[in-house]
């Protein structure tokens, strides 16, 4: 979509498509975005609209330092490749004959 995005086994989460606004985007659960925001409100906020609601959350990239960015992009990066590590494990439905 003509920005930078970061993907785990070809699935975003997270973007830089907020960047010429000195923001990138984050792929949390709602919980997840509430415990960031209420912690760091100057650092997190939601996405607005249905994106915000599921959990996509801005992070303002001249607010964060070094090791709250780590943490926010290794949540993002987990629950994307824990959603796919669950999705491999399914087993497959059987079909009636």
């Amino acid at each position: 979509m003509g920005h930078p995005d970061f993907r785990v086994g070809g699935r975003i989460f997270a973007t830089l498509s907020g960047e010429s606004r000195g923001r990138g985007v984050l792929k949390l659960t709602v919980e997840q975005q509430a415990a960031f925001v209420a912690e760091l409100p100057e650092v997190f906020e939601p996405v607005q609209g249905g994106w915000g609601r599921m959990g996509m959350t801005y992070i303002l990239l001249d607010s964060a330092d070094e090791e709250t960015m780590r943490g926010a992009l290794v949540t993002a990066h987990r629950n994307v490749e824990s959603k796919q590590m669950g999705a491999k494990k399914k087993p497959a439905k059987k079909r009636a004959p």
